[in-house]
């Protein structure tokens, strides 16, 4: 079996609004520039791996709550 993963949506900025912040105050926490915030939570640009890895520090969360992702299990030919 094969696994096929995509990435969709990012929801960072559904993980912003549930605490209240803004994107200029969760970039602060990040170390990010606002306008990079920005970007992601628009899907304008793709996290970085350290983006999301620290993302899951500051929200507590998990990789997979970060994105929507669609996982299809392939049979192997």
């Amino acid at each position: 079996m094969r696994v096929q993963v995509t990435r969709g949506r990012c929801l960072l900025q559904d993980w912003i609004d549930s605490k209240g912040w803004t994107q200029t105050h969760y970039a602060k926490k990040s170390g990010r520039h606002k306008r990079v915030i920005s970007h992601f939570c628009n899907n304008e640009r793709v996290m970085l791996p350290e983006d999301v890895y620290a993302a899951t520090l500051i929200f507590e969360c998990r990789i997979e709550e970060l994105h929507e992702f669609t996982v299809e299990y392939l049979k192997e030919e």
